[in-house]
């Protein structure tokens, strides 16, 4: 993972996913350095990952205030229990749907829950964060804000893309990978993420894209994306031309034996286990296939 400072008050907490066959899939955390600290989506719950370690080399996790979930799937989600034993006055801003969903799982403490809708507000001391729907989510609990006084915009998965390189995901920025390269990564998440876009009528979504064209932000920070600092309107072009997308089709059973059948055996060279990789721990380096995307 990476820790990075980027525009004004803010730092990137990133870290990325290997999708076999479509690339490095950013994954990022952000902090806001608010008057009352805000902290954006929670990260993975992979084992080898320790948010609250991560996290502490921006700022010591007590003295979080708010968390703020923009959609509660589980790679926003990891080290959020952690981090709210950890920060005991910070409060979970998210919607009455987001807060049932994660109800499912393990309940949230409902006096610090912090319900937000779309159109309304966040007082964060020194700012207030304007809550809006992005115009392209795969979860119907997603909100993202809008912070004037950076002109930052936190968008949740709309603008996100797999790229082509770790390094790139994890500590890289959106404005240095090739246009042609950025606008087909994002297309291919879009129609990935969001799979219904396809069906959707052009009009009534180019409505929901218009709040971000108003918000003209400097900087956009997705959870599936380097940080997107100066081409805000390229990007905008791009997701608004996500209703004439292809529905994406990803691969079958045959193709995740080829997959499985172009890995080395992780089994040592020296051992035979006669079944084709099942003996042994099994895997055969199967980590990278099982990876949660």
């Amino acid at each position: 993972m990476s820790v990075r400072r980027v525009g004004r008050d803010i730092t990137v907490l990133g870290d990325c996913l290997e999708v076999p066959g479509i690339g490095f899939l950013p994954v990022n955390s952000f902090v806001l350095h608010a008057r009352e600290p805000v902290v954006v989506d929670t990260g993975l719950g992979l084992p080898d990952r320790d948010f609250l370690k991560v996290l502490g080399e921006a700022l010591d996790p007590a003295d979080v205030r708010w968390i703020w979930l923009t959609h509660p799937d589980r790679d926003h989600t990891g080290g959020l229990f952690a981090l709210l034993e950890a920060a005991p006055g910070a409060r979970v801003v998210t919607t009455f749907l987001g807060a049932g969903i994660m109800s499912t799982e393990r309940p949230l403490p409902m006096d610090r829950i912090h319900l937000v809708n779309p159109g309304q507000s966040l007082d964060v001391g020194d700012r207030r964060l304007a809550a809006f729907r992005p115009p392209l989510f795969d979860n119907p609990a997603t909100v993202g804000f809008y912070d004037e006084r950076t002109r930052a915009c936190f968008s949740s998965d709309c603008f996100g893309g797999p790229m082509g390189s770790a390094d790139v995901a994890a500590g890289g920025e959106a404005r240095e990978v090739d246009p042609e390269q950025l606008r087909a990564a994002q297309l291919l998440w879009a129609s990935v993420d969001s799979p219904w876009v396809h069906t959707a009528d052009p009009d009534r979504y180019l409505a929901t894209v218009r709040p971000l064209r108003e918000m003209d932000p400097e900087l956009v920070l997705c959870t599936h994306l380097p940080p997107a600092a100066g081409i805000t309107a390229r990007m905008i072009e791009t997701v608004s031309s996500a209703p004439g997308l292809e529905p994406f089709v990803g691969p079958d059973q045959q193709a995740l034996e080829q997959m499985l059948a172009g890995f080395e055996p992780g089994d040592p060279p020296d051992q035979d286990d006669g079944g084709g990789g099942d003996g042994g721990d099994g895997r055969n380096d199967g980590g990278r296939v099982t990876t949660d995307g």
